[in-house]
């Protein structure tokens, strides 16, 4: 395995243990679906949760990319999640999501 795919396997495996410490019991890591990929972590019905772990933040590309995924996935809302420099700490990492899905999670809430 090369080290970018390592670097990926851990970050997703922090996330799903992060949920799971926060009640998410059946999320897990996805299997890889090539051209028809579906995100990186399930469990969450009608989300999408497409991991990153890179130095460089491609907030662009990365959101490209989750719109896809949540597009064949049929899913409702996506988010990206990506690694802090220098924390392990998942909770302390970053979402990142177009303004649109983030409105849909205000309205949703009753806001």
């Amino acid at each position: 395995m090369n080290k970018s795919k390592i670097k990926g396997t851990s970050a997703e495996t922090a996330v799903v243990n992060w949920l799971v410490s926060k009640g998410r019991k059946h999320v897990e890591r996805r299997a890889l679906n090539g051209v028809n990929d579906r995100g990186d972590i399930a469990g969450i019905p009608a989300v999408v949760i497409e991991v990153k772990n890179h130095k460089e933040m491609k907030l662009s590309a990365w959101l490209k990319e989750l719109e896809v995924e949540m597009a064949n996935d049929k899913a409702e809302t996506g988010v990206v999640i990506h690694k802090k420099t220098g924390t392990l700490d998942v909770g302390k990492w970053y979402a990142t999501m177009p303004v649109s899905e983030w409105f849909k999670l205000l309205e949703e809430a009753g806001y």
